[in-house]
């Protein structure tokens, strides 16, 4: 079997919008960003699982941060087995794969991205244990820091990593920040469907979109920064999307369109993707 090839595809089903910047990167560092998403996504698949109780992701996701903290030089065929057990059918298959991500990074950085994703499995496992109540912006601000911001500070360990590119990691933080507030403004009616509200009380959509732009400022900053090579290129598609998103949103939009998505990375990149 073709990992890398494999994990291609999955992130292809799983997210148009990192499929394709992901897709463009150089090899080496296109495993470990691919390892890096596979693995986040796979612990946010269970997170916000709508068949699973809070309890039995609290447990699930615990379990895997443990796993991936005792990992030393990769992981035993069988060693996220026995913590998915009962529930490899509920289960996606991004989510039931996680060994698999965990072991398509280049060893030399492979280990920071376990603990970068054991840390968020278990602050996802702390909020589905109180199941995600965010009263005030500060609750927000850690929400949002535990499962995105912190995504941004390994974005930069990456870059520094594959080229020694230096980023500010406060604006980096920024980044996974706002893209983790448009997603909440635009999956807001979805959330609270299923009975959650990442919004602090008394907000208002409005006031959601102002945190959003406030911290799609720092992302631009942060990206704005970047030299010219594959990390500029990278976050360029997601901010560029995520600036669309909020402006379709605030224009009484529910998201972009799959054409509108596809139209704003062509313009960016300046290649026809129906055709490649």
């Amino acid at each position: 079997m073709d990992l890398r090839r494999d994990a291609l595809q999955i992130l292809k089903e799983t997210s148009r919008t990192f499929y394709i910047p992901i897709s463009l990167l150089p090899p080496g560092l296109q495993e470990a960003v691919a390892s890096a998403y596979l693995c986040m996504r796979a612990i946010d698949e269970i997170e916000d699982h709508p068949k699973l109780d809070n309890h039995t992701k609290t447990k699930l996701l615990r379990t895997i941060s443990l796993t991936l903290q005792a990992g030393v030089d990769g992981f035993a065929v069988d060693a996220f087995s026995a913590g998915f057990s009962g529930y490899e059918n509920s289960l996606e298959e991004v989510s039931v794969r996680i060994r698999e991500w965990s072991i398509l990074a280049p060893e030399t950085i492979a280990p920071r991205i376990w603990d970068a994703t054991a840390a968020m499995a278990d602050r996802m496992a702390h909020w589905a244990e109180i199941n995600w109540k965010i009263y005030t912006e500060s609750d927000l601000d850690c929400y949002t820091f535990g499962v995105a911001g912190a995504v941004g500070l390994l974005l930069s360990d990456l870059w520094a990593w594959y080229d020694g590119t230096q980023t500010n990691r406060t604006q980096a933080i920024g980044f996974g920040r706002g893209l983790q507030a448009v997603n909440i403004l635009r999956n807001h009616n979805e959330d609270l469907g299923r009975g959650v509200d990442f919004f602090p009380e008394g907000w208002s959509a409005i006031d959601m979109q102002e945190y959003a732009r406030r911290n799609l400022a720092l992302a631009e900053a942060y990206t704005q920064a970047l030299p010219t090579g594959p990390a500029l290129d990278f976050c360029q598609i997601p901010l560029t999307l995520a600036h669309g998103t909020l402006d379709a949103l605030a224009n009484g939009k529910e998201k972009l369109s799959r054409s509108d998505v596809v139209a704003l990375i062509e313009q960016l990149i300046g290649v026809n993707l129906k055709a490649s």
